[in-house]
């Protein structure tokens, strides 16, 4: 065992806050990190120490390995937190940690790299009997028979990014005229978001469930399972509300999955925090889909059910300590709900919708939690995810999460962008989530069709949307901004250009 005295945040945002909490409660000290765009964050305040790393765009700060590796020697930190995102998923940098001495808070560089690609986590799920889409375990080009290949599939098929995740190289195929377009235009998308443009087919699975299990294992060969995590609530294939547990998952089902998940977690020689997720179908049959070696943005929702600190969990492992809890010690709670707060407008392809937060008034009360890494008055930064909080709730079950949801949402007031609230709202009080019989495509068979349709146009016109206001908010966020970066005139000229850019996206929209 090792114990960590100082842990270096490689990450930004509520992430980096909610690190940082956990830290100061364990009594370990904290180091942030910071570009430009962060340089008065919340998360550079909070921690004990804090180290510029660059220019605002994250490959040229939070991505630079070698200045965030730097950053933890020159302070003396002898571990570091990645959080979700940036490198918290990169092998090489876990090895890099290993080799300079500091602490990886995270699996091993080998159950990354595994489980990083698609094609060799299908292999080793299918030597474990473990279901997954039917399709190939080997990469696809032009030069295949890919009309052979997809026939034997089935349509519709789906081309999927070996490296990717987040929807990205990603294209559903329907017909055979539209397959090889897609194959070229996934392997170029994933060629140029992952570096690696190798693709792979399987079966599209119509109108199934997002499931994910969350799992928790030590060095010491105890392999835990946390219950699970409905995220069916998505656009452009990424979660927007997420819940706990699963609304249809009966305890037969549940148990069958959270077995694969644990069976796939050693099998990899897990350690940490991980989740692995499937697909379930409309026959309740389950499938994997793939493993996040990393904590989830959507965590708390499983802290609510069980009581656990999913951060102070990652780090007593990353110690070598072994985990002091059985299975039998976590119980399944109420239910919870996460709803996340983008800087985007639902009503415009959920296209991101940057400004200044002239005001930020979170809801609070009985069950209610909100992970925020920016303050009001600030801008909502261009260069990085337009995530501004998560909202979160927690009931005794999924009827009082849903009503405390609706109440907090109501509650939470922004001026200054356009954010995802009302599509929260809407989903909240429609009967297909209500009733739990919604699925993966709940965006485009109801609010979207709504929104053509013309349903939504009461709720359009709800949307804050007084000139005079929102110019006082730009306003308000840029002279702020002019004040604390006087003696940076490079980072007030992106304020600058950022604030005008938004400003000639508003009156074009």
């Amino acid at each position: 065992m090792r114990d960590i005295q100082k842990i270096l945040v490689a990450n930004r945002g509520e992430i980096a806050v909610r690190i940082i909490r956990t830290c100061k409660k364990m009594g370990i000290s904290t180091v942030s990190v910071y570009s430009d765009a962060d340089t008065y964050a919340p998360h550079v305040s909070m921690a004990d120490e804090s180290v510029y790393i660059g220019a605002s765009p994250s490959a040229e700060s939070y991505l630079m390995m070698d200045r965030i590796l730097e950053a933890a020697n020159e302070t003396g930190a002898d571990a570091i937190h990645p959080g979700y995102g940036f490198l918290s998923e990169n092998a090489e940098f876990a090895r890099r940690c290993s080799d300079a001495n500091i602490i990886f808070i995270g699996p091993s560089p080998q159950a990354i790299e595994l489980m990083g690609d698609k094609m060799k986590a299908r292999e080793m799920v299918e030597s474990l009997g473990i279901p997954f889409p039917p399709g190939l375990v080997e990469p696809v080009s032009e030069k295949n028979d890919l009309e052979g290949i997809a026939q034997s599939i089935g349509y519709p098929i789906l081309i999927k990014a070996a490296a990717g995740g987040g929807g990205k190289g990603m294209r559903i195929v329907r017909e055979e005229l539209e397959l090889r377009a897609a194959v070229k235009t996934a392997a170029s998308e994933a060629a140029s978001a992952f570096g690696d443009s190798r693709v792979y087919i399987e079966k599209y699975l119509e109108n199934p469930r997002h499931v994910e299990i969350q799992v928790l294992a030590d060095n010491h060969d105890h392999y835990l399972h946390l219950y699970d995590r409905e995220c069916s609530v998505q656009r452009r294939h990424q979660k927007v509300i997420e819940e706990a547990p699963c609304s249809i998952l009966t305890e037969d089902l549940r148990t069958q999955m959270t077995s694969a998940a644990l069976e796939i977690a050693k099998a990899c020689d897990y350690t940490g925090v991980g989740t692995v997720e499937f697909l379930v179908d409309r026959h309740l049959n389950y499938y994997f889909l793939e493993m996040n070696t990393r904590l989830q943005v959507e965590h708390p929702v499983t802290e609510m059910i069980t009581g656990l600190d999913l951060v102070e969990m990652q780090i007593l492992v990353a110690q070598g300590r072994p985990l002091t809890i059985a299975q039998s010690d976590i119980e399944m709670k109420g239910h919870a709900i996460e709803c996340r707060i983008y800087a985007e407008n639902p009503f415009e392809g959920f296209l991101p919708d940057i400004g200044s937060l002239y005001k930020h008034r979170i809801p609070s009360g009985q069950g209610v939690r909100v992970d925020s890494g920016i303050e009001e008055g600030a801008v909502v930064p261009i260069y990085y995810d337009p995530m501004i909080s998560k909202l979160s709730v927690h009931g005794s079950d999924r009827e009082e999460a849903i009503a405390r949801m609706k109440v907090a949402l109501a509650e939470y007031e922004i001026i200054g962008c356009t954010t995802t609230i009302p599509f929260c709202e809407y989903s909240l009080n429609h009967p297909a989530f209500t009733s739990g019989k919604y699925d993966t495509h709940f965006v485009s068979q109801y609010f979207e069709k709504d929104l053509q349709e013309g349903v939504l146009d009461t709720l359009i016109d709800a949307e804050p949307n007084d000139t005079e206001t929102i110019m006082m908010a730009s306003l308000s966020a840029l002279l702020s901004e002019q004040i604390q970066h006087s003696n940076s005139s490079n980072t007030l000229t992106e304020q600058q250009d950022s604030s005008r850019q938004w400003w000639s996206a508003r009156r074009n929209s």
